[in-house]
């Protein structure tokens, strides 16, 4: 019986008992450009400033979108964390 190799080597944080938690990720995303995908096709862009554990977000020099379309700019807004679909740096 023939071994099938793997095609490629996974990331390490797919690697079995390796897992990455989501506030860790953020954390490592501070002070960065991120997008925030919104319930209700509203989004964010802005550089993170910080968040908590519900993931409520703060984005500085943000820029307020709607189903793609830049709507407004603001030096500072304030996300909450339950309408978050995703965040993308």
């Amino acid at each position: 019986m023939r071994t099938r190799k793997p095609l490629s080597t996974p990331p390490p944080w797919l690697r079995r008992g390796h897992m990455i938690k989501p506030l860790s990720l953020l954390n490592q995303r501070i002070n960065s450009n991120v997008m925030v995908e919104l319930k209700g096709g509203r989004g964010y862009r802005g550089i993170l400033e910080g968040f908590d554990p519900h993931m409520n977000l703060v984005l500085r020099s943000a820029e307020e979108t709607q189903d793609n379309q830049s709507q407004r700019k603001m030096d500072l807004a304030i996300v909450r964390g339950d309408n978050v679909i995703y965040i993308s740096p």
